[in-house]
């Protein structure tokens, strides 16, 4: 019988044990009360994903500059005296044991106009999407070092309320991953230019975070392998900040892909996906290959995981530390303790469509939206929803959202 890999022990650099090598990667919850507090929903939602046995569960962004939101309902870690209400989230994420990490964001351009109408970015360089993104504000020097000190002082509060790592989110087109890409960052100065001077941001925060929570507090980074657009940040590009990395303290590098006008996390999760791929299951499994030979930072791929014997099989090749699961943590909650035992062979995909191309992109992001809200209100999954609604959902949902919060 061929060993379980999944349901094995690994210890990161900074000593910290991880009972397995399933994560439930970020998700955004979209629940925080107007305050931008945490809710008995949070409790409950991180309760239920606890029960999966998952050894780190990590949370949806949570921001640490109100005008600069993910998205509607994302809580905030720039104020001290919310440490009560969070250590009660950070609770029921350990629940069982197991380990609760903050992903800790800033949206920068991609700060929708029911937020902000002119958010800060590297650059000049408007979002193009359906008109819900200003032109940014370029930000200036004093701008980058208030950044720098409020994931200081996020990291500082993630700690304090008792959850038990962090990830830097440097991925998906936020403002970290706008600062590493040529195409959001046309600086002239020290933070632009060169891919050593658009690393210097995540570079320096990652130092400064270190700092602040010590030695043997996990910190992990979630980066691009390429933004999937032309002139944007390439895979050479993130190669070269990952050889960067070796050097800095990251105790778990975490890859995915794609930018808010090039959804890569949402859409390879099409029934027409090339062939390859589908045998090779994992979205960035080739990528990691090209990582592993220069670094030996504990590497994480999130997408597209779904079969145990595949899962299994690049833990066991070490191709990989950590298997990243989103979406199966929704559809196939109940299924996953019996997945990381080898009991369930494959938790089944779903593919949201509208019967619009145009529209299925929002479709799949509305559908699993409106999923965990069900799930933080103690109802249970709906797998059939209106495709032409959850598309729909997103921009509703942040307009009013928008409308009920305390700036």
């Amino acid at each position: 019988m061929n060993p379980n890999n999944i349901n094995t022990e690994f210890t990161l650099p900074c000593g910290t044990v991880i009972k397995n090598r399933l994560v439930k990667a970020a998700m955004t919850e979209r629940i925080s009360n107007p305050n931008y507090e945490p809710t008995e929903g949070h409790e409950l939602l991180y309760k239920q994903w606890a029960k999966t046995g998952a050894g780190i569960l990590i949370t949806g962004n949570v921001i640490f500059d109100k005008l600069h939101t993910e998205s509607a309902g994302n809580v905030y870690f720039g104020d001290e005296t919310m440490i009560p209400k969070l250590k009660k989230w950070a609770d029921a994420g350990k629940t069982l044991g197991h380990h609760i990490w903050v992903q800790i964001s800033h949206a920068g351009r991609q700060t929708n106009r029911f937020n902000n109408r002119h958010p800060l970015a590297p650059s000049h360089v408007k979002l193009k999407k359906t008109g819900l993104f200003g032109k940014p504000k370029v930000m200036t020097e004093d701008d980058i070092h208030q950044i720098i000190d409020g994931f200081v002082k996020a990291a500082r509060i993630t700690k304090k309320a008792g959850f038990t790592g962090l990830q830097i989110h440097s991925a998906h087109g936020y403002l970290l991953s706008q600062f590493l890409s040529p195409k959001t960052n046309t600086r002239k100065d020290q933070w632009g230019g060169s891919i050593e001077n658009r690393s210097r941001l995540l570079l320096q925060i990652i130092r400064k975070v270190r700092k602040e929570v010590g030695d043997d507090f996990p910190i992990s980074v979630k980066l691009n392998s390429s933004d999937f657009q032309k002139g944007g940040f390439s895979e050479d590009e993130s190669l070269a900040v990952i050889n960067m990395l070796n050097s800095e303290s990251v105790d778990l590098l975490e890859i995915s892909g794609g930018t808010y006008e090039n959804v890569a996390f949402f859409m390879m999760n099409d029934e027409k996906t090339r062939e390859s791929t589908k045998r090779r299951e994992a979205y960035f499994m080739d990528f990691a290959n090209k990582v592993r030979k220069l670094s030996q930072i504990p590497l994480m791929i999130t997408g597209g995981f779904r079969s145990f014997d595949f899962c299994n099989e690049v833990l066991e090749k070490g191709e990989l530390d950590f298997i990243g699961m989103g979406r199966p943590f929704i559809t196939n909650q109940s299924q996953i303790p019996e997945f990381i035992e080898g009991r369930i062979p494959v938790l089944e995909n779903m593919v949201i469509r509208t019967g619009f191309k145009s529209l299925d992109e929002a479709a799949e992001g509305g559908y699993y939206a409106i999923q965990i809200i069900r799930t933080s209100k103690g109802k249970g999954f709906k797998p059939k929803l209106n495709p032409l609604r959850c598309a729909a959902f997103l921009v509703s949902h942040e307009f009013r959202k928008s409308l009920s919060k305390k700036k």
